[in-house]
């Protein structure tokens, strides 16, 4: 038996959880999110719990198992707290700022970039003097949030020599020395 799979989720007061023809949506004060399950999964939901059971014991079962759970997991934590990411601009000169959806990153290239969020996502920039720029992300979706901090990180990954770049804020990246450090 799948070891995340056979957990059940327990669904806190206010959020909402309705199963329909192998479609799972959960509603909370954060939003709405709707999930796909395959035919092969049963859902059931129960007296303030969702579980997941699988068929048969086939490594495709197995493997879905554990997934759709967590996936479901995932959409009750999301609608009733939701999901926060911080990200850090290191660099000189490299600077954030927002207008609504629009985020607004100047990092040490010869144009801006501006990058249109989706709706789902809340932003806001922080520039303090002497401390490095935030931006912070929120959303009740956790998987998109995840591919919105990829690609805002993807224009200036963090780099070993100098640690410059668009990092998690309390991520630790390995420095290495220069050329010198190999005489």
């Amino acid at each position: 038996m799948s070891r995340i799979g056979k957990l059940p989720i327990q669904v806190p007061a206010g959020v909402n959880v309705t199963i329909n023809n192998g479609v799972v949506t959960v509603k909370g004060t954060k939003g709405e999110l709707v999930q796909e399950v395959s035919s092969d999964m049963i859902v059931t939901f129960e007296e303030g719990v969702i579980l997941v059971a699988r068929p048969s014991d086939d490594k495709k079962h197995r493997a879905l198992h554990g997934l759709y759970r967590s996936l479901i997991n995932n959409m009750v934590i999301g609608v009733s707290e939701g999901y926060k990411k911080e990200l850090e601009l290191v660099g000189v000169g490299y600077r954030a700022s927002n207008a609504g959806q629009v985020l607004d990153l100047s990092l040490g290239f010869t144009h801006n970039i501006f990058l249109k969020l989706p709706k789902e996502i809340i932003v806001e920039t922080k520039s303090e003097r002497n401390k490095n720029p935030l931006i912070i992300l929120e959303s009740a979706d956790k998987q998109l949030l995840g591919q919105v901090c990829s690609k805002i990180r993807s224009f200036r990954m963090p780099e070993p020599y100098k640690g410059k770049g668009i990092r998690f804020v309390g991520e630790i990246i390995r420095r290495k020395s220069g050329k010198s450090a190999g005489k």
